[in-house]
């Protein structure tokens, strides 16, 4: 899936998470911020550094390869 299906897909669930606990918080008296804040804390990690560490390791070893199979040739 690309980012923007994602990002729709987690807003739309995510809202309609919210109009069910505003729904059941209502009928108990509590506030509707609380639904707010549990938004907010939502787990949403950012992993673009460990992919381009990711990306330059699989570059690093690539060329190491390729060095290692260039030396058999001059070494046979």
């Amino acid at each position: 899936m690309s980012k923007k299906i994602k990002k729709q897909a987690r807003k739309s669930s995510l809202s309609a998470a919210q109009s069910v606990q505003s729904t059941s918080s209502a009928a108990n008296g509590a506030a509707p911020a609380s639904t707010m804040r549990m938004a907010e804390k939502e787990f949403n990690p950012d992993y673009t550094p460990v992919i381009k560490d990711l990306k330059r390791i699989g570059s690093l070893a690539g060329i190491f390869i390729a060095i290692l199979v260039i030396l058999t040739f001059f070494l046979r």
